[in-house]
């Protein structure tokens, strides 16, 4: 039986370069879950805020981690900061092999990615950096959108000015259809709304090389975004929708939710969660002994 009042626990975790970065976990009371989610947030925000996630996952019978990205949260680093270039892809494979040496053998590892973790997520399985057997990017910042004049700046600001940050512009009121949810985010110390120069760039870059790779894509992915999304731009996850393989990536787009998928209100977020169990359950059978535990919970 999974508690829903559970505490999740925070630790610090110490990546190969000796930053710290914050682990999250919501862990199932026995050894059988249907597989681990690795959560991997969006810009500006923490791990922290997908409470409500990580519990709708523990009650379908998933083991539940995430962590701070670097520059975030709890984490180390400036926020919003990236030094070097290549530091969320290599934290991100540091908190896959710490995942996967607590991990029953042979239970799978999913990706969840969101935003800004949607794109590290993405880039990270298209490099194949560690294998995964999922993948789930929920409205993954795959086109910048820039024009010419940011395409320029994004190029040559990190140079020169590595730690320059600016705002990021998001506004609270485009995240989602429920006011709690951006009350709470207005009100959340660890949230912030800085952007340097150095992701700044890995952003600018990595979506469309992520999109360029889409027709060979060979992970089984399940990809929702936001038609009505004023945060990231569409196009790019349609573009990758229409470039993969439709028998490894199923793509789905609701079209009048706002940008975070798994935060809205709930008359749409109830479709959401329905696509995304759904796609869980054909990929992540239950295992007997989770089937058995199920069973024992619904006839007391």
């Amino acid at each position: 039986m999974v508690d829903p009042d559970a505490p999740s626990t925070l630790s610090p975790f110490t990546a190969a370069d000796g930053e710290n970065l914050a682990l999250q976990d919501w862990p199932l009371p026995h050894a059988d879950a249907r597989a681990t989610v690795l959560l991997v947030h969006g810009l500006g925000e923490h791990v922290g805020r997908y409470d409500r996630l990580a519990r709708r996952l523990n009650a379908w019978g998933f083991a539940v981690r995430g962590y701070d990205q670097y520059g975030h949260g709890e984490s180390g680093g400036l926020r919003g900061a990236l030094t070097p270039p290549n530091r969320l892809m290599v934290d991100l494979a540091d908190i896959v092999d710490a995942t996967r040496a607590r991990m029953p053998p042979g239970q799978p590892l999913v990706l969840l990615g969101h935003s800004l973790g949607g794109l590290v997520a993405a880039s990270f399985v298209a490099q194949a950096l560690r294998p995964v057997e999922a993948l789930v990017l929920s409205s993954p910042a795959l086109d910048p959108g820039l024009s010419w004049t940011q395409k320029f700046l994004v190029a040559t600001l990190p140079r020169v000015l590595p730690n320059l940050r600016l705002a990021t512009g998001i506004d609270p009121a485009h995240l989602s259809h429920d006011p709690a949810v951006i009350a709470a985010y207005r009100a959340d110390p660890r949230c912030h709304d800085r952007v340097g120069a150095g992701l700044a760039r890995f952003i600018a870059y990595t979506g469309p090389a992520v999109v360029a790779r889409a027709a060979q894509w060979s992970v089984p992915t399940l990809l929702m975004w936001a038609g009505a999304d004023r945060l990231v731009n569409p196009a790019g996850s349609r573009a990758f929708a229409r470039a993969a393989p439709p028998g490894v990536v199923h793509a789905q787009e609701f079209a009048l939710a706002y940008h975070e998928l798994f935060k809205e209100s709930p008359e749409h977020a109830a479709p959401v969660f329905a696509a995304l169990q759904q796609w869980l359950d054909a990929r992540c059978p239950a295992p007997a002994a989770w089937s058995k535990i199920g069973l024992q919970h619904n006839n007391h």
